[in-house]
């Protein structure tokens, strides 16, 4: 008898041990269940994710999301599948991932090592970092027509440090004018005391779009420090990461992706060489 109990005690330790250990219904389990997927998006990160003169999500990254909801549709033999729009900050937005109350964010944050300690990023969907805004009408293109041009930056910044590096890299000569905020950057071009405004590209790409006169500006092709964008899902979910990467290297690999950035970026400049090959590389084979 006391072997039987000692048995069954051992059995029943071992059950227990297992469901403690059982994986937690998936995400895609979770949106087939509740028949509504939660998306979270940023209010104000012109142009990835903001809201919109209609009080809707709009952007680059939200119009990548709504392409991967079509395709968990299709996936998951879904008629309709319901958007819960959620907003989210750089403060919440891990948080509220891990919670469950979104399922995906749709912002503008950066994959690194360190955040993947908290969750999972898919392929990136966009390569920021350094750039420089012109006047289009200047006829700046690239980093060798900066040569003997004044260059603004506001001191202090990261970008300040790796747009002098970038030129002194190539032995290009210009001279740097430093400036306190964005406003006073776009102002030193607009009274001609400046050439090229030098911050990261999404940052430029909302000045651009908030000055009302998108068409007067241009975007130079290089990006001269990186900083690789995706869009966020929870760890240790590999089924959802691999849903949201199979539509993401479908519309790289059909170049779909080129129309959604054209609609975003595509005023200021064609995608540059770094954003070309991440696209390339994203169009993985099924």
């Amino acid at each position: 008898m006391k072997l039987q109990r000692w048995i069954l005690s051992i059995v029943g330790s071992l059950l227990l041990s297992f469901s403690l250990v059982a994986p937690a219904a998936g995400t895609l389990d979770k949106i087939k269940t509740e028949k509504l997927i939660s998306l979270g998006y940023r209010e104000s990160s012109i142009p990835y994710s903001y809201v919109g003169d209609d009080n809707q999500p709009w952007g680059y990254s939200v119009d990548l999301c709504i392409k991967v909801v079509a395709a968990l549709v299709k996936q998951l033999g879904l008629d309709e599948l319901p958007l819960q729009w959620l907003p989210v900050t750089p403060e919440t937005r891990v948080a509220m991932l891990k919670s469950g109350q979104i399922d995906i964010e749709c912002g503008a944050t950066t994959s690194t090592l360190s955040r993947m300690n908290d969750v999972d990023f898919s392929l990136p969907i966009f390569v920021d970092g350094g750039g420089y805004l012109v006047r289009r009408a200047s006829g700046i293109r690239r980093f060798d027509d900066l040569a003997g041009k004044r260059v603004a930056v506001i001191a202090g910044t990261t970008t300040e440090r790796a747009i002098v590096d970038a030129l002194g890299r190539q032995k290009i000569g210009f001279e740097l004018l430093r400036v306190s905020d964005h406003q006073q950057g776009i102002g030193a071009l607009l009274k001609g005391k400046a050439d090229a405004y030098a911050a990261d590209r999404s940052q430029l790409i909302g000045l651009a779009l908030d000055s009302g006169n998108q068409s007067d500006w241009s975007l130079g092709q290089e990006t001269f420090s990186y900083e690789p964008l995706a869009l966020m899902v929870r760890r240790n979910d590999a089924s959802f990461r691999l849903a949201v990467n199979r539509e993401l290297a479908r519309l790289s690999r059909t170049r779909e992706i080129h129309a959604i950035y054209n609609r975003w970026f595509g005023f200021l400049s064609p995608p540059g060489p770094l954003l070309e090959n991440l696209y390339f590389l994203n169009g993985l084979p099924e």
